[in-house]
């Protein structure tokens, strides 16, 4: 898969910042999140990596960390790359989700250096990394053989759902009005993130795969009852950045978003029951 042009230059930069401050410990980088599935969006996706280490990185290392991507975001605002590093004999382990890869890990995200349990080890990533990883260094080692069934994808998204996702939609009716005085990007906000979040969920129990969100879209407007193909398409319209409204007030927007949320949730309930 050929990487967009600025995506290449900051991985390629991000590689010689990690081999002058943290020489030869580098073994491998695989690229997951939305460039792998195609999704990806210039300046607004951010990089999702797991990088292998061919050693396990100790607190000393956490300074040259800090300063590699302190380096990287004064110099490029965007793409922000995310990831987590692992020691290689580790990653088997972790897959395996047994109790010895149960540990604490550095990671960056949302423009911090962390060091504990890696929040992003879970059966999508790696049904993506299994299907759709992209491996940036071409080393002599053997590539990693992920390991994730279709059944554990259909859990873990089956548990989010009645999880995660049914507390967030809890919230945004709790706080309706609260929302409802925000400005309207952040109205779209929340539209954008309940009804395209939930129909990759959808898509991930019918089909038992990953898809993108503008491609979960469509694939709810052609997999539900029609009646709920506005909500679907203003969705649709706010990720794409089409500037189209389907419904022009707001309070309406927000309550067809939280009613086909509860809806969706209904139906994937009784899809697995």
């Amino acid at each position: 898969m050929k990487l967009p042009t600025h995506v290449e230059m900051v991985l390629d930069e991000y590689i010689n910042l990690l081999e002058e401050h943290l020489p030869n410990t580098l073994q491998e980088i695989y690229l997951h999140g939305s460039i792998a599935i195609g999704a990806y969006e210039n300046y607004s996706s951010d990089i999702d990596l797991l990088v292998v280490m061919n050693r396990r990185l100790v607190e000393e290392d956490s300074e040259a960390l800090a300063l590699i991507h302190s380096m990287l975001a004064q110099r490029n605002k965007k793409p922000e790359l995310d990831g987590v590093y692992l020691y290689w004999k580790d990653l088997r382990k972790i897959n395996l989700q047994t109790k010895e890869g149960n540990g604490k890990y550095y990671f960056y995200n949302n423009g911090e250096l962390h060091y504990g349990e890696y929040f992003n080890f879970n059966p999508v990533t790696w049904w993506t990394l299994k299907h759709n990883g992209i491996k940036v260094i071409n080393s002599n080692t053997v590539d990693f053989q992920f390991d994730v069934s279709a059944q554990s994808l259909v859990t873990y998204v089956h548990e989010n759902m009645n999880s995660y996702w049914i507390n967030y939609i809890k919230q945004v009716k709790m706080n309706k009005e609260s929302i409802l005085k925000l400005p309207s990007e952040k109205i779209d906000e929340v539209i954008e993130w309940s009804v395209l979040g939930l129909l990759r969920q959808f898509y991930s129990i019918k089909e038992e795969k990953v898809i993108s969100k503008l491609n979960a879209g469509s694939y709810g407007i052609s997999h539900l009852p029609r009646k709920w193909n506005n909500i679907i398409q203003e969705a649709i319209n706010i990720r794409s950045g089409t500037g189209v409204r389907i419904t022009n007030s707001e309070r309406k927007r927000l309550e067809n978003a939280v009613q086909f949320s509860h809806y969706l949730i209904d139906h994937c309930n009784s899809l697995i029951d």
